[in-house]
């Protein structure tokens, strides 16, 4: 199965709908409440629940997902009610809508077990109409909306912010070791869209430190990330560096990125880093492994760029 362990746990939600079609003296019976298996349509409701919560056993490559809300409701079929979701040629048939809306918070999305829910709601009005119409048939099923992943992200790339990556480390400033967190964290930006202007090394100096980034600020770079000196090391001095200079803190950053962090190790708690702005400049301290670098940013991208929104004055 796919790795998800890197995503963020959200608020997921998933709409869909499929059609059974019937003839006209099907929906009279259904309608006096004349079928022979009875009841049909509480029946079929709990058989999309129950297929609901059954889609990973039936997908092999489905995770398993918590529903914390789901509801399935039935409408028989007209152009008044439905002609917005369904081609128009459909309606001089008869039939019914199955409607189903379900809610999650976890890392993957719930389209698949609303499908399959709608899917298994269909089959089980199929069962119970089969005595009395040898015409029926199942079609339609669609997703018509999904919520909480990717797709809600892209309001974030509305433009491509500008960044700029300073590495704070003694050892690669002096060239004894490698960077490898300054071209991670360059890799996921450009990733999500974001133009890196600019890269640059520094040893753990408050002083530079805090004479760079106020350069950038004056350039106007909406974001800055850093790495390294987040730890309790003698000469881990980025983080009281660029607390000193912000204007406003940005505590619910590194909330997150702690927080997501303490799911993978507890190491994570170590971390000091800091966020806030300058101006209209946002400035985040990422931890110095590449592992802690990159699970701070999948935490908060590309969210985070939402910041230079809000500084500017628009909305939250």
């Amino acid at each position: 199965m796919r790795d998800i362990t890197h995503k963020q746990i959200t608020l997921r939600s998933a709409r869909a709908t499929a059609i059974i079609f019937c003839s006209a003296e099907t929906i009279k019976i259904i309608e006096e409440g004349q079928l022979p298996k009875g009841n049909l349509f509480d029946v079929a409701k709990a058989a999309g629940f129950i297929g609901a919560k059954l889609t990973p056993q039936l997908l092999p490559h489905c995770h398993p997902v918590t529903i914390d809300g789901m509801d399935i409701r039935f409408e028989f079929l007209s152009q008044e009610t439905h002609g917005s979701l369904f081609p128009e040629g459909i309606f001089s048939r008869k039939g019914i809508v199955i409607y189903g809306e379900a809610k999650s918070i976890g890392r993957t999305g719930i389209e698949m077990e609303m499908l399959t829910a709608v899917s298994v709601a269909a089959l089980e009005i199929y069962d119970m109409l089969k005595p009395v119409d040898t015409a029926l048939e199942i079609g339609h099923i669609k997703l018509l909306e999904k919520k909480g992943g990717k797709s809600d992200r892209k309001k974030f790339f509305a433009t491509s912010p500008t960044c700029a990556i300073l590495v704070c480390s003694d050892s690669c400033a002096e060239g004894k070791r490698e960077d490898r967190s300054g071209t991670l964290i360059q890799h996921m930006l450009e990733e999500t869209k974001a133009n890196v202007v600019y890269y640059k090394i520094l040893p753990d100096n408050k002083e530079e430190i805090q004479q760079q980034i106020k350069d950038w600020v004056s350039e106007d770079i909406q974001f800055i990330f850093t790495t390294g000196g987040t730890g309790l090391g003698p000469r881990d001095n980025t983080v009281s560096a660029v607390k000193e200079i912000l204007e406003r803190d940005a505590d619910g950053i590194t909330e997150a990125m702690r927080n997501f962090g303490q799911m993978r190790t507890p190491l994570a708690m170590m971390s000091r880093a800091v966020a806030g702005s300058i101006a209209n400049t946002l400035i985040v301290t990422l931890p110095g492994s590449s592992d802690g670098a990159r699970e701070s940013l999948e935490a908060i991208l590309p969210a985070v760029f939402h910041a230079r929104k809000m500084m500017k004055g628009g909305g939250h």
